[in-house]
């Protein structure tokens, strides 16, 4: 055999030997507890035969406490480029057969290497993190490799999509990679992500808590907030985030790639004019409206468990995406309140960020009175989401189903809020505030020298009626671009979206604003 001949088959046996990570036992260990390894994932991840791997052979540096004695190629996480759908990704995956995964210098090195790829080439990143944190052998070079990724990933907000897939622990530090990131998907059962884990909790604060009841899937996507979607297997955790990734552009220079349309856009839904009903106090299900009027019923939902009196998530319209915000009436008859607040700003500045159109869908009371609220500052909450709507310069189209008051009616994007076109169904009530409560505090004077208070109240409150709950005060001003039938939404809808194609609105030069945190 010839000397070439030699070295090629020494590439080999090292290549296969880095496949391996932390060796076969390792690998079993891991299946053992229901999970995939690091490239058992990107597999299932990406399109296949098109990962392209980097830095294989790389070997951390440390000689402290017999890590010389560790040393596996790779180093604990598996990096490089793909395509999902044929479209290029940067991805890396951790290892967590190698060390736990846990991070060293040598480890952030590849993956700020990956993503800086992803920011030169314009192409989204995705993290899947499988880790038990930091590599304390290597003290302060481990924090400053975290230190390096956050970075990355602070530079590369609003200019690249940004995934993080949860696959295991994710603990310490660690945390605040995913939550720089754009969206988080956590699998169930598997996966965790707290600041201090159960045992410092206990010491600290006396609380006996597990990992799962602490930081696990459930948590994070009913309570917290953290993460905004969940997956039961491995298989699913994967085809998740690849049709997640087909509403997005490549980049924040891109729109999202429109798809073929077999749903016409003339398709009406004669169902929507019997949907609001005739008591004013009675809920519907949103997911009704938004099912009827959006491209052959699909909808991707964001954060489904978390906030649920709002709704956000992509849909399509004639095959373009679009971001969808709505209240939904059966949930705390669809008030605002601080978690929706949040919830629905942060989803509208994501949209923004890439070039993708925001159809909101309102029927909205008000906010969330009492001093729940206001001690957990649902005033700065509910700035955000005023913020997010009045910063965005993409095309913006609102249709007001029901209740529109206040304050509300302004943050769920109103006409002052540059919002585009605004359409209004004729069970549309934009007013101040609702009938009852508005003659309460018009009225209640002269109601006790009337005769008959009682019948002074209901006309007044008939009279308020008849001016407010219908949407032709607001047309009259012009803040109601039409009043349409709402069996005509979708196509209404469409022919907005297709109008606002060519957008162009300019904001004020500034570094960038002081957004209410």
């Amino acid at each position: 055999m010839s000397e070439q001949l030699k070295k090629i088959k020494q590439l080999v046996e090292l290549r296969e030997k880095a496949r391996l990570g932390g060796g076969e036992v390792a690998i079993d260990k891991q299946h053992a507890k229901g999970k995939a390894t690091a490239r058992e994932r990107i597999a299932l991840l990406v399109d296949e035969g098109s990962f392209e791997e980097m830095d294989m052979f790389k070997l951390h540096r440390c000689h402290d406490f017999g890590m010389e004695k560790k040393q596996f190629f790779g180093d604990g996480v598996v990096c490089g480029s793909a395509t999902i759908n044929g479209r290029l990704v940067y991805v890396y995956a951790q290892d967590f057969t190698v060390n736990g995964g846990s991070l060293s210098e040598t480890m952030a090195e590849k993956i700020c290497k990956v993503m800086d790829q992803s920011m030169k080439m314009g192409a989204p990143c995705i993290g899947l993190n499988d880790s038990g944190g930091a590599r304390i052998q290597e003290g302060v070079n481990a924090l400053a490799g975290f230190a390096n990724i956050f970075q990355r990933n602070i530079e590369a907000s609003g200019v690249v999509p940004q995934i993080s897939g949860i696959c295991g622990p994710c603990a310490g530090g660690a945390v605040y990679s995913p939550a720089l990131t754009d969206f988080i998907v956590m699998l169930e059962g598997i996966s965790y992500m707290f600041l201090t884990g159960p045992k410092v909790v206990k010491t600290v604060t006396g609380e006996d808590v597990s990992q799962e009841d602490l930081g696990g899937a459930s948590v994070h996507s009913k309570k917290s907030g953290v993460a905004h979607f969940t997956a039961k297997s491995e298989e699913e955790f994967a085809a998740l985030i690849r049709r997640l990734l087909s509403y997005m552009p490549q980049n924040n220079h891109e729109r999202a790639p429109r798809v073929e349309c077999t749903d016409p856009i003339t398709r009406k839904e004669d169902r929507l004019n019997e949907i609001i009903p005739d008591n004013p106090n009675m809920a519907y299900d949103m997911y009704e409206v938004i099912g009827a009027v959006v491209d052959n019923g699909e909808f991707l939902e964001v954060q489904r468990d978390f906030a649920q009196n709002i709704i956000v998530g992509f849909a399509r319209f004639n095959g373009a995406s679009v971001g969808i915000v709505a209240n939904q009436p059966k949930v705390y008859a669809g008030v605002l309140d601080v978690n929706a607040s949040r919830k629905a700003a942060r989803f509208v500045r994501f949209c923004d960020s890439f070039n993708i159109p925001i159809v909101s869908l309102v029927d909205v009371p008000g906010f969330l009175p009492g001093t729940g609220q206001e001690y957990n500052a649902v005033i700065s909450h509910g700035a955000k989401l005023l913020y997010a709507y009045g910063e965005a310069t993409v095309p913006k189209v609102t249709v007001t189903l029901r209740k529109s008051y206040g304050g509300s009616h302004i943050v769920m994007g109103s006409k002052q809020l540059k919002t585009d076109l605004n359409y209004a169904w004729p069970s549309a009530e934009i007013a101040v505030m609702g009938a009852s409560g508005a003659v309460a505090i018009l009225s209640a004077k002269a109601a006790k020298n009337e005769a008959d208070p009682k019948a002074f109240l209901a006309q007044k409150e008939k009279e308020y009626n008849d001016l407010f709950t219908n949407p032709y005060k607001a047309a009259e001003y012009g803040y109601i671009d039409d009043v349409i039938e709402p069996r005509n939404t979708r196509f209404r809808i469409c022919r907005a979206l297709a109008q606002l194609e060519t957008k162009l609105e300019v904001r004020p030069a500034k570094k960038h604003g002081n957004v209410p945190l």
